[in-house]
């Protein structure tokens, strides 16, 4: 991989696989997290929870269009039914 296979800088539609490529890029060395953050204009944390979530998801992770789904931390508490004792 190669700066050459990254997104352009001006990139505006973040799919999947250019974020993943962000990633990788970072991860094997190829940019500092500075570097990504500069050239693509992210803050450190919306960089951080690409890889997080790759990390705890894969690639399916990073689909806006699901973010709810794979962003769930803890599920919700069910409601407990509460059932009446009929006389005996």
């Amino acid at each position: 991989m190669s700066l050459d296979d990254l997104p352009p800088p001006n990139t505006k539609r973040w799919v999947i696989r250019r974020k993943a490529e962000v990633v990788t890029a970072v991860r094997s060395g190829l940019l500092t997290l500075e570097e990504a953050c500069e050239r693509y204009h992210l803050s450190v944390e919306e960089f951080i929870s690409w890889q997080s979530l790759i990390d705890k998801h894969g690639m399916r992770g990073l689909r806006t269009t699901r973010l709810q789904q794979y962003r769930r931390t803890t599920p919700e508490a069910a409601p407990v039914a509460q059932t009446a004792k009929s006389p005996s």
